[in-house]
This record gives structure tokens, sequence and C-alpha cells, in this order.
């Protein structure tokens, strides 16, 4: 059972999930309205905080000499930062621009951190399963910022001893999260015996590891978000277009995939890995809402 929190609560980056978790923050009463303060890249992202009454913000995250409010250097504040790294590059600049913006006095620092991350931070692994232990090997640049955000992130917390929680986020699916017009262009996927594996994480349950990870103080680390159960991208397409009563996408093989798909694309087709999650259920004694993806797309 989470418990009302009296501290501020900032959120950086207020997007699909940003906007989830500012809705059950506000609808299970778990910080007061005047508390919460959103920093938005959007007009749309600003109204809608405005007509759930949270203060938002507009913050160049990419301008060094931006001014945060005063809610963010409070000492007693907690800090999620759901904000993407910029497109381009190995190194999260924003993140470094966050953190010289937060400054270096120790009394006005977050009280805790939670950063969303990305299970891409441990490169292609050839269908192996992945727990925390396994050593980070990016193999694109969207995840080398990743990467490089994790430890801005843990550097910075060390040296205010602040407790860090970092969520590597497997795909996320769920209602307006699914391919639906890509397989209703019929688009082509990778034939099965080509087809890497997929770890996934419903949005639901997402949601409710990212409420765990900041009001509940006695957890800190790192943690895979996926439910435990992978299956080929093949698999995952095919099952939700026939969920959603679609026709299946036409599959091809991966070398003619090379002239077919988007570089974008390509670039998940050449990893695979399996999530473990137990750390995960263990440490936020968590039993998911939506286990597997047949359980997850009867609500989708």
């Amino acid at each position: 059972m989470l418990k009302k929190t009296d501290k501020l609560v900032n959120i950086i980056g207020c997007g699909y999930m940003g906007q989830k978790l500012l809705q059950q923050i506000l609808f299970r009463s778990l910080a007061d309205a005047e508390n919460i303060t959103a920093v938005v890249k959007t007009l749309n992202s600003q109204k809608r905080c405005s007509e759930m009454g949270v203060r938002s913000i507009a913050l160049d995250m990419d301008d060094a000499d931006s001014i945060l409010p005063a809610t963010f250097k409070s000492g007693q504040s907690l800090l999620y930062y759901f904000a993407p790294p910029p497109g381009q590059g190995s190194e999260d600049t924003r993140i470094r621009h966050f953190i010289h913006l937060l400054g270096s006095n120790p009394t006005e620092q977050p009280a805790k951190i939670v950063l969303i991350s990305t299970t891409g931070v441990y490169g292609n692994c050839h269908g192996q399963w992945v727990d925390e232990s396994t050593p980070l090997n990016p193999g694109v640049d969207r995840a080398r910022r990743r990467a490089d955000a994790e430890q801005q992130f843990q550097s910075y917390c060390r040296q205010f001893n602040i407790p860090l929680v970092i969520l590597r986020v497997s795909g996320i699916y769920g209602p307006g999260k699914l391919p639906l017009e890509r397989i209703r262009a019929l688009n082509p996927i990778v034939r099965e015996e080509d087809s890497p594996y997929s770890n996934r994480i419903h949005a639901e349950d997402l949601l409710e590891i990212c409420l765990t990870a900041g009001f509940t103080e006695n957890i800190a680390g790192i943690f895979n978000c996926a439910d435990g159960h992978p299956t080929t991208m093949y698999d995952y397409f095919n099952r939700v277009a026939r969920a959603n009563n679609l026709p299946e996408p036409p599959a091809i093989s991966l070398k003619e995939a090379q002239t077919q798909l988007s570089a974008g694309m390509l670039s998940y087709m050449e990893e695979s890995r399996r999530i473990d999650n137990h750390k995960l259920l263990a440490a936020f004694n968590l039993t998911l809402k939506y286990p597997d993806l047949e359980q997850g797309l009867k609500q989708t």
C-alpha cells in the first residue's frame, strides 16, 4: 500500500507515461496537486497538466542556461526523469544540462530520483537471458545515450548520496501503444526463423512499477522492467494483428529486410535478448497484472 508523501513531486517529461503517472498520483491522493510540478515539451501536454490542476513549465532541456523553478531546489523533492535523450550522438547532453541546472548545493538536491532507461543498454545478447548483472554493451547510439544517462545520474547521486532507481524498460505496449498503423499498412516483418526475441511490459504494469519506485522509501538500484515472457518480434506483430482483427503482416527474410525496412527497425532486428525480471518482482513485492502478451492483449 503506497502512502501519501509530503515531498514535492517533480516530473521531467510528461508524455505518455508521465501523464499516466501524474493521473495516478492524483487519483490515489499520493501527493497534493499544488505540490507537483511537471516539465513539458508541448502545448498539448501543458494543457493536460492544467486540466488536472497541476503546475507545468516549458523548459528547454537542451539549454544549460535555463532556470529551474524553486520546487526543484527544495532539498525535499521526489524527481521522476522521463525525458528522452537527444535524437543524435552517443551522449545524453540533456541530462548533463539538467544536472548542471540542479547546481552543487547539497541542501538543494532531490531526495530521490527515478530514471527511465531501456533494456537496449545490454545490446545484442544473441537470445541469451539477461539480468541486471549483465555488462552493458549498447550497440547503437540510441542505447549508448541511455547508458550515458544512467552513468551521469549514478555519478551525480553518489556525489550527493541520493537514492536512485533506474528502470530498464523493455518495449511498452497497451492502449495507444500498439503498432496498429504499421499492421494496417501491411508493412512487412521479418519471418519467424530470422526474428529476434522481443521483450515487453504492459503500460499499466510499468505505471505501478514507477509509482512503487518513487513512493517506497527502501527501494533503490537497477531493475529490469519486462513481463518475463519474451517471444519473437514475428510472434508479437502477428498476435497483435489477430487480437485486433487485422490481417497478419507479410513475412520476409532478413536479407530482404535490408532493403524493405527502415534503418530504425533494422537496428531492432539486429538485437536479440531475453530479459529476466526476477529482481524486480522480488524487490517490489509485485505480481504483474499482465504477466504475458496473451493477458495484456485482452485489455487493448
